[in-house]
């Protein structure tokens, strides 16, 4: 500061002039460089503008009319169900205030316009499935068109196809360790589930032989 202020007045002029001059350059380059990031100021002010779209996209199918029913009410529709067994439809009871012992998933088993919905009905103290149900919708109503109520068992969609895995118990076995299980597969085919193959898995067991089920016809 001392240089710009001390001196003769021709010095400090010429210094002024020299640091006007200098910053009328750092100027205009930053004028250049905002002129030059115009183009990119483009590019990012598509990043808000995206983020909003993609936002907006993913609004879109909540108001969107949707192929899920994610609204389906399983309960209702297992106690609706003439085809369930009434002692399924006892074990379907609140464990915790008004939670069910229910999982229900979607997906496309049967090649319709609408997802059918997979309802698993367990028990409230040991979760242990006992019943599992697949049921299509058309028209806004559901049809049960599948169902396996021999406990220990469940069901999930695999790829497309409906996969039961019925647990097997040797006597004497306690709920919490069975001897194996049966893994079927069933595919949507002519208006029904035919199944494709199944497979039986011996869990190890550090004495004892387990048996091997003869698989269902």
């Amino acid at each position: 500061m001392r240089g710009l202020t001390g001196g003769g007045s021709a010095g400090p002029r010429g210094s002024i002039q020299a640091v006007s001059a200098a910053g009328a350059v750092l100027a205009a380059l930053a004028l250049l460089a905002s002129g030059c990031g115009a183009g990119g100021t483009g590019a990012r002010d598509e990043g808000p503008a995206h983020a909003d779209s993609v936002a907006g996209a993913a609004a879109t199918p909540s108001t969107a009319p949707s192929k899920t029913p994610d609204t389906v009410n399983a309960v209702r529709l297992v106690k609706d169900d003439p085809k369930v067994s009434p002692e399924v439809k006892r074990e379907l009871k609140p464990c915790v205030a008004d939670e069910y012992p229910v999982d229900v998933s979607y997906g496309n088993l049967t090649g319709g316009s609408a997802e059918d919905v997979v309802v698993n009905v367990l028990t409230c103290g040991d979760a242990v499935g006992v019943g599992s149900y697949v049921y299509h919708e058309q028209d806004g109503s559901y049809t049960n068109v599948f169902k396996a109520e021999e406990p220990p068992v469940y069901a999930e969609i695999d790829r497309g196809d409906l996969v039961v895995t019925k647990q097997v118990y040797d006597k004497g076995d306690p709920v919490s360790s069975p001897s194996g299980e049966n893994v079927i597969t069933y595919r949507w085919v002519s208006g029904r589930f035919a199944e494709k193959y199944r497979t039986h898995n011996d869990y190890g067991k550090v004495t004892g032989d387990s048996a091997t089920p003869v698989p269902a016809g």
